[in-house]
């Protein structure tokens, strides 16, 4: 055991540059500069970032997918319209006012109407996000991609009720807001 941890500790004081590569301490190099450091550290942000951007996009791209096959001009037989199968109402409450033919013909204005209702969404479920994120609730992992999705299907409202008491909401095709809560589980989209 003793040999496991001393050679760990040589091997971590190498890899920093501390001992020269014959194990002795007869050289030791300075540990890395600040600006090094520094540089590195940044470098981690810009990485996580760009990550967090393609996670982002790809969840836009399933919930769009799943809502219309990514298709901005289609409207199903309900009315909802665009990519993400927005209603004229949900568009009114976020105090957007374009027409249903600005709507369907922009997809600038499509995803501006998604990330907004995403950040809506996240703001007025934070309390829930906060209390489940990482939980498994009847079998299914809830994060807050998850529950941003299912706010998305059934609004924030069968959100709260599925937390509050178990009650599940069914959208008009018969599609279940748990289906969202466990198939968008898992995205790393740090909403801000």
């Amino acid at each position: 055991m003793k040999k496991l941890i001393i050679l760990t500790l040589v091997t971590g004081l190498l890899s920093y540059g501390v001992l020269d590569s014959a194990g002795t301490n007869s050289t030791i190099y300075p540990v890395k500069d600040w600006e090094t450091m520094e540089a590195e550290r940044i470098i981690a942000i810009e990485a996580k970032k760009l990550f967090q951007l393609k996670e982002f996009d790809r969840f836009l791209n399933d919930i769009g997918h799943r809502e219309s096959s990514n298709d901005y001009t289609v409207t199903n037989k309900w009315g909802y319209m665009g990519r993400y199968q927005f209603g004229k109402s949900t568009l009114r409450g976020l105090g957007f006012k374009w027409t249903r033919k600005e709507f369907l013909n922009t997809p600038q204005f499509q995803e501006e109407a998604m990330l907004a209702l995403l950040l809506h969404n996240k703001e007025k479920l934070q309390t829930y996000i906060d209390l489940f994120d990482g939980k498994e609730v009847n079998g299914v992992l809830i994060t807050e991609s998850g529950i941003l999705a299912a706010a998305h299907l059934g609004g924030q409202g069968s959100v709260r009720r599925y937390f509050k008491n178990g009650r599940v909401f069914k959208d008009a095709n018969g599609t279940k807001i748990t289906s969202y809560l466990h198939k968008f589980s898992g995205y790393d989209i740090k909403l801000k």
